[in-house]
């Protein structure tokens, strides 16, 4: 073989290793991807099952006489709130986020304020209704929890992937930009308390 052979196969060579090795890392990172963008809108999912579930509350809620209009009034601006965010989960970004983040927990404050004034009204406290929405809720709950959490997983699946050498070298020839992670608001390590058993 000619010694001027040998650079070029050695270039060839290393070629062919990067192009393989960048179509693999692109492959991977995209179902990584797509796989934490599904998780994102079972996330959303889950949040609008406890938007529609508050929508039935509030008019299970409306039937009472004389309940505080005040406090329904909070629940339902708070609602229309949380329901007009929705965020595409190619475009997440930590304002995107957090203003999503931000429009959840002021409809679980009013909310939670609402189970509090529920407590004056024994009529609701035996509504048969009213029991059926509270079982669904906490439900709700606690799969919005696990929503959030494979969220997260997925994320973290993600942007280590991107992170990691060779892996960031392709990440910025190949526009693949760290996934934001879902945070918890400061002292919400717990689900809100949706418990209607009142003491039964």
């Amino acid at each position: 073989m000619k010694k001027w052979l040998v650079p070029i196969l050695v270039v060839v060579a290393l070629v062919i290793y990067f192009f393989k090795s960048g179509v693999s890392f692109n492959n991977t990172a995209v179902e990584y991807e797509e796989n934490a963008k599904t998780k994102w809108s079972n996330v959303e999912s889950s949040y609008q099952r406890r938007n529609d579930l508050i929508g039935n509350l509030v008019k299970t809620v409306q039937g009472a006489a004389d309940f505080e209009k005040s406090t329904l009034t909070d629940v339902i601006n708070a609602r229309a709130k949380a329901t007009s965010v929705n965020i595409d989960a190619s475009k997440l970004t930590p304002e995107t986020m957090a203003q999503f983040q931000q429009a959840q927990s002021g409809l679980s404050g009013a909310l939670s304020k609402l189970l509090v004034s529920v407590e004056r009204y024994p009529e609701l406290k035996a509504n048969r209704n009213f029991l059926e929405l509270q079982s669904q809720l906490e439900g709700t709950e606690n799969r919005i929890k696990v929503a959030r959490d494979r969220y997260n997983e997925s994320v973290n699946i993600y942007n280590k992937h991107i992170k990691k050498f060779p892996g960031s070298l392709y990440a910025g020839f190949l526009n693949f930009d760290e996934m934001v992670r879902y945070k918890a608001d400061p002292g919400s390590e717990k689900a809100p308390d949706v418990n209607f058993d009142f003491g039964k």
